[in-house]
Formats: structure tokens, C-alpha cells, sequence
């Protein structure tokens, strides 16, 4: 389950919305402190806020939460379906990083929620740079498992099969643009509750698996299955998965 070509990574990025009902019910949100800590980069007080890449709205519903003006902008039809039915109160667009389908200067934050790496990251930094006034900021945000815990480090690293977890963090934290300050880092850690079956079905949206041959996918959740059905956290009934939260902030200039 490599990653070794731009075809291949392609077809991975527009592959969730095969996908688009059980990532709404399976995956992670994301906790009030990473989005209040995002938004406390902003110069006076954010109030209209862009959910970019939104997916299935996971982040735009946290953001709505907090009584912001919140457009979603998507472009896979069947997870923007998702989020309409999640998040009917925030405006839902078609779109895409590299071309946002909103005017210039009128936001106050971009947030990116577990899709910054699919970007053209130079262009869509442009585009973002584009549609937040001075003073606004840029939150990506990623979930990960927390492998600080040892038997999640074992579930993940026999998951990951080979294959490259995102260079999201480590390596987009240190992206410059002219348009703006130096992305700032920070985590959060959290947990999300889960049974086994519920845990796999979030490994089944992962673009990876979802792309793979339906042999390999099927061999790697049974490995994955086993592993959860022998590990004593796991084995009974709901558990806690611990999870983190990594936010950069960088400010429009």
C-alpha cells in the first residue's frame, strides 16, 4: 500500500467521497481548544471564518459551534452532501484550495481540517492569502492517533503497512509565503470513543485503503481486526482512542 506516483496520490485525494457517509459517522472531530487556539491568532475579533477542503464538515460544525459565520468549501459533491446534512447552517460551496469561490479580503480565518496536504500548497496559500484580510490567519489542522500510547503505536505502525503518513506537520509547518508570518504549532490531545468495528470502518476511509486493491484492503483490516480482538484496551466492548490534534497558525500580513 506505497504511495509512489502523482497518479496515485491523485486518485487518493478524490477518493473520499466514495467513502462520504461512513467518514461523517466515523471520523474524529476536533476539540474547542485547537479551533479557539487557531482563531486566537487573529487581529481583533474573527467573525466570518472559511472551512476549506471542509469534507463532511467534522471542522466547520466546531466552528459553527462557536457562533461564527462559517462557509464550507468543498469540491466532492458527495461529501458536501454530508456536510449539508451535518451543518445546515453554514453556507456550503463548491470549490477548491487553488481556486476559492469567494471575493477578496473578507475573511477573518481560514481553517483546514486533515486536507492541507492534498493542496497545491504555493497556490493555495496564494488563494487563501487572496481571501483573508490583514490580520487574518491560517489553521490547518490534522487528527492523528496519539503513538505516545504504546499499543497505539503498534495499531498504527501495523496499519500503516509500508506506507508515508502525511508530511502535513513536519514538513508544511515550515512553508513560507510573503503573504505571511511564520507558521506557530501547538496540540491537543484528545480521545474519541470507539469499539473495534467502529475503528475500522475509520480505517476503511482512509484514501490509502480505500484505493487499494479490494484483497489487500480486506487483508489489512483482518490483521488490524485481530490485533484490536487480542489487545487488552480493545478487546471488551467501547474504549477510549487517544488522539492528537496538531494546529499551525500563521497570520496574513
Amino acid at each position: 500500500m506505497s504511495d509512489p506516483t502523482p497518479e496515485h496520490r491523485a486518485r487518493r485525494a478524490a477518493s473520499f467521497g466514495a467513502r462520504a457517509a461512513e467518514y461523517a459517522q466515523h471520523r474524529p472531530g476536533y476539540p474547542r481548544e485547537a479551533i479557539e487556539w487557531g482563531l486566537s491568532g487573529v487581529t481583533g475579533t474573527p467573525r466570518r471564518v472559511l472551512d476549506l477542503g471542509a469534507g463532511t464538515g467534522k471542522l466547520t460544525l466546531g466552528l459553527t459551534a462557536l457562533g461564527l459565520d462559517v462557509t464550507a468549501v468543498e469540491p466532492d459533491p458527495e461529501m458536501r452532501a454530508e456536510l449539508e446534512r451535518a451543518v445546515p447552517s453554514a453556507t456550503s460551496l463548491a470549490g477548491q484550495a487553488e481556486r476559492i469561490p469567494l471575493p477578496d479580503g473578507g475573511l477573518d480565518a481560514v481553517f483546514i481540517g486533515q486536507a492541507f496536504h492534498w493542496f497545491d500548497v504555493p497556490e493555495a496559500m496564494t488563494e487563501i492569502a487572496r481571501v483573508l484580510r490583514p490580520g487574518g490567519v491560517c489553521v490547518p489542522v490534522w487528527n492523528y492517533e496519539d503513538e505516545s500510547v504504546p499499543w497505539v503505536a503498534e495499531f498504527t505502525e501495523l496499519g500503516r503497512d509500508g506506507a508515508r503518513r502525511p508530511a502535513s506537520v513536519e514538513d508544511l509547518r515550515h512553508v513560507t509565503h510573503p503573504a505571511f508570518e511564520s507558521f506557530e504549532c501547538e496540540r491537543f490531545r484528545h480521545v474519541q470513543r470507539r469499539t473495534a468495528e467502529s475503528l475500522l470502518e475509520t480505517i476503511a476511509t482512509y484514501s490509502i485503503v480505500i484505493v487499494s486493491a479490494p484483497e489487500e484492503s480486506a487483508a489489512l483490516l483482518d490483521r488490524l481486526r485481530q490485533f484490536l480482538a487480542a489487545n487488552p484496551a480493545t478487546a471488551d466492548g467501547e474504549f477510549d482512542l487517544p488522539l492528537v490534534t496538531t494546529a499551525l497558525r500563521a497570520r496574513r500580513r
